[in-house]
């Protein structure tokens, strides 16, 4: 395969061929791929003993945390329970420990029972040590463009970055990129967004503020408690914790919407405070009707996400109690997707899995994040927790469903496709459904920690990523403080 490109030192009008068979290098184990699964995933397979290699096409791993100003971590705990442990406890206790997150924190808008805030910019740093102390190589600003596959298997993938183009050969590969792309380009089937059209999720440019008197914004709460049924069904948490989260606000969002001071088609107003005292995460803006994995959709959708930030903010100053002084931190940096792809693996795990909590005897991860479903064609946001058959009604919230959660099976992670492949993150086999239930971050640490243990298991022995022995892979993950519910 030859490649063409145009370089400054070139004569005018003069290619320069750039054979794609120049640098070659080997490994037990690459990730596609450097957001929480990905980064989870090369740091489990390098201290499992693989020689690992990680790409991502941004400066750091984080993936919608870093780059998309996504936060808090949404839920390492189901109830008062923590089912979610391993690295991804290492990891909030290493920011902790640095002074970059609080720990684990009340949800005072009881829609969960613990969220995790953080500092995105410590969080980048603990990424990096842990990757790197690990012993697994990193290539940053580097692009997955292609692959070579034999036999069902992966030969190898062809990347590019500033080094040029090279070909990278492996063992085995985790597909940590969100939307499949390694999975699709090796032909392996996947649905796009829902199953009856198509329809995705809708993307989110998050909006980051500071200087918000949030002692103004909690009495607004509990002199009309009323006014925000959400954060009424407990107001002990509002009134005690430190760290706010927020819902509410609708009245004052419909009336903006009304006289078209704000297009976002959403129904309320949602905000977390950070690490940072009176800095706040407005996850509050929906791009509805564009893809995710469209060049052109994610350009639009990056456009009109910096409007509906605009918008937002000149509402926040004008119509919400302790925002009066606040001003923008950034915007983004780029937009959030919440779905696009998902592989068709040999098991694709259903609403009813999680909202029975089926039983798996390849369990390697479990949730208890419900299923949170926002409106593909505009308004209206669904949450369902496991052991609800659907959403209860503010008024008759029972706080004791935070206490369910769910088993999540090793087989949503491979194909029948392809035989060392192993794909991880949000793109794994799943409804439309289950994905919203399982898409978040926390529970994105422990595929990412199964997916890594997996990889350097099968990479040692030599096998398919479909015939590893899924009690050593159990107790592998238990071994490394993983919770695991067999």
């Amino acid at each position: 395969m030859m490649y063409y490109c145009f370089c400054k030192r070139k004569q005018k009008g003069v290619a320069i061929i750039l054979d794609s068979n120049i640098l070659k290098e080997n490994y037990d184990v690459v990730v596609a791929g450097g957001g929480m699964s990905g980064a989870f995933a090369a740091i489990a397979a390098a201290r499992n003993g693989a020689k690992t290699l990680i790409i991502d096409q941004n400066g750091y791993f984080g993936g919608t945390l870093t780059a998309n100003g996504v936060g808090p971590m949404m839920t390492y705990f189901a109830g008062d329970k923590q089912v979610i442990l391993g690295l991804g406890q290492e990891m909030v206790e290493r920011l902790v420990e640095r002074g970059y997150s609080p720990g684990h924190v009340l949800d005072s808008t009881n829609y969960i029972s613990y969220v995790t805030p953080f500092s995105a910019e410590g969080l980048k740093i603990v990424l990096d040590e842990m990757v790197s102390e690990a012993g697994a190589d990193v290539l940053f600003h580097t692009y997955l463009i292609g692959l070579d596959k034999e036999a069902g298997a992966i030969k190898n993938i062809s990347i590019v970055n500033k080094d040029g183009i090279r070909q990278i050969s492996s063992k085995v590969f985790i597909d940590a990129t969100g939307d499949g792309d390694l999975a699709v380009m090796s032909e392996v089937p996947f649905q796009l967004g829902r199953e009856t059209d198509n329809a995705m999720q809708p993307m989110t440019m998050n909006l980051k503020v500071y200087g918000v008197d949030k002692q103004k914004l909690r009495k607004a709460v509990l002199n009309d408690p009323d006014k925000f049924p959400r954060l009424n069904r407990d107001l002990d948490v509002m009134k005690n914790t430190e760290i706010l989260s927020f819902v509410g606000f609708d009245d004052e969002f419909r009336k903006a919407k009304e006289e078209g001071r704000i297009s976002i088609p959403r129904e309320d107003i949602l905000f977390f405070e950070t690490n940072v005292p009176g800095e706040f995460i407005m996850n509050t803006s929906r791009i509805i009707n564009e893809s995710g994995v469209s060049a052109e959709g994610l350009t639009r959708a990056e456009m009109i996400g910096r409007k509906q930030c605009e918008e937002l903010y000149h509402f926040l100053v004008e119509s919400v109690p302790g925002f009066e002084n606040a001003k923008i931190a950034y915007s983004g940096p780029s937009v959030g997707v919440r779905g696009t792809r998902q592989i068709k693996g040999k098991y694709t795990l259903t609403n009813q899995d999680v909202l029975e909590n089926k039983p798996f005897k390849s369990t390697i991860a479990h949730s208890g994040y419900p299923i949170d479903i926002h409106n593909p064609k505009g308004e209206g946001t669904v949450s369902v927790h496991a052991n609800q058959t659907e959403e209860v009604a503010h008024e008759k919230f029972d706080k004791t469903v935070f206490d369910s959660y769910y088993r999540i099976p090793y087989e949503i992670m491979i194909t029948n496709e392809i035989s060392n492949l192993i794909v991880t993150g949000r793109c794994v086999s799943a409804s439309f459904e289950a994905q919203a239930a399982i898409r978040t971050t926390p529970t994105m640490t422990a595929l990412g920690q199964a997916a890594g243990t997996a990889a350097a298991l099968a990479a040692s022995k030599n096998e398919a990523t479909g015939n590893i022995d899924i009690k050593v892979l159990q107790n592998k993950l238990i071994e490394q403080k993983s919770f695991i519910e067999i």
